[in-house]
């Protein structure tokens, strides 16, 4: 007699005081015959308990359809919580873990992927060489941003409100990745904005709800360069001035093209949805931001592909990309 399938559980380890439904809820509309977990107000040293009294009752057959999902407002919190597990789990006792505090990996994803196919599209090649301004780059998702586009070879200008915040952000991006591609700055008036884009090709919006970052002056005055703008705030006062939070690959001014908050908020879920896919299908791995923005440009990829395959039928499709 065979032995019966372990059903697929996935329990979502939440630091705020009230677990998230967003993510709760994708994974049901993705996994509705899976059985759902929640936990909220997780601290780092509550979260060993929590992961190897979820590794061991089903057995390694059943850790192997066991899922973790780490998530809350304090990134710092949930890379804790991540280096917890990662510590605690060992072979045959290991889960596939995802991390996505908050939102804040696949919205940066998105974001910094749908900046790169606006590139693309408009045949101005890649983000090597390039300089990118993170606004509000000290907070979850501007923090995540910055690092995608230093990865991706772009010289990265974090901005704050406080010198030092930004400074560090930049600094521990430069000692991660090897390189020196970041600097902070301060930019809490619109003289001050102005000044972080003038070198700007790319301008990434990643405050919170309802702030205001970039003034269109700023952009007519120190935006000479700048050739894509994107927003995450879909809460008015949006990020970007005169950009609709509805509005892709619009333009904006002459040459400048920008991306609406909900644009990239439809990608996001969608990366999401991957995401989760992945982790169930695996029997352990870890899917952070580095998996979620492989899946993000993977996805930009194929649509550009499939956009220069259809315009160029007799084309092989082979070396259309510059990566």
């Amino acid at each position: 007699m065979s032995k019966p399938v372990k059903k697929t559980v996935i329990i979502f380890i939440d630091t705020d005081k009230h677990a998230s439904p967003f993510d709760i809820l994708t994974a049901i509309d993705l996994f509705p015959d899976a059985h759902i977990l929640a936990y909220s107000d997780v601290m780092p040293e509550d979260s060993k308990r929590i992961i190897q009294d979820a590794m061991f009752p089903r057995g390694p057959d059943g850790a192997k359809q066991t899922k973790l999902f780490i998530g809350g407002h304090d990134v710092e919190k949930a890379i804790q919580i991540l280096d917890i597990a990662k510590k605690s789990m060992f072979q045959p006792f290991e889960l596939a873990v995802i991390v996505d505090p908050r939102g804040a990996y696949t919205t940066a994803s998105a974001a910094v992927a749908k900046t790169l196919s606006t590139l693309m599209e408009k045949n101005l090649g890649d983000f090597k060489g390039k300089t990118a301004t993170v606004l509000a780059g000290t907070g979850p998702v501007g923090q995540v941003a910055s690092r995608l586009y230093a990865m991706e070879g772009a010289n990265v200008v974090v901005t704050s409100r406080d010198l030092a915040r930004s400074e560090a952000v930049a600094d521990k991006i430069n000692q991660e990745l090897g390189t020196q591609l970041a600097c902070g700055v301060k930019a809490a008036s619109p003289h001050e904005v102005g000044e972080a884009i003038k070198d700007s090709h790319v301008i990434l919006a990643a405050g919170a709800a309802g702030i205001a970052l970039l003034p269109r002056a700023a952009l007519d005055e120190f935006g000479a360069k700048c050739k894509v703008v994107a927003d995450i705030n879909a809460v008015p006062p949006l990020g970007v001035e005169g950009l609709k939070s509805n509005e892709e690959n619009v333009e904006l001014k002459p040459g400048v093209w920008g991306i609406g908050a909900l644009a990239i908020g439809t990608f996001k879920n969608k990366i999401e949805a991957q995401l989760f896919k992945r982790a169930v299908e695996s029997s352990k791995g870890i899917f952070d931001y580095k998996v979620a923005y492989e899946i993000a440009k993977s996805i930009v990829l194929e649509k550009l592909q499939k956009g220069k395959e259809k315009h160029n039928p007799g084309d092989t499709g082979r070396n259309l990309l510059p990566f």
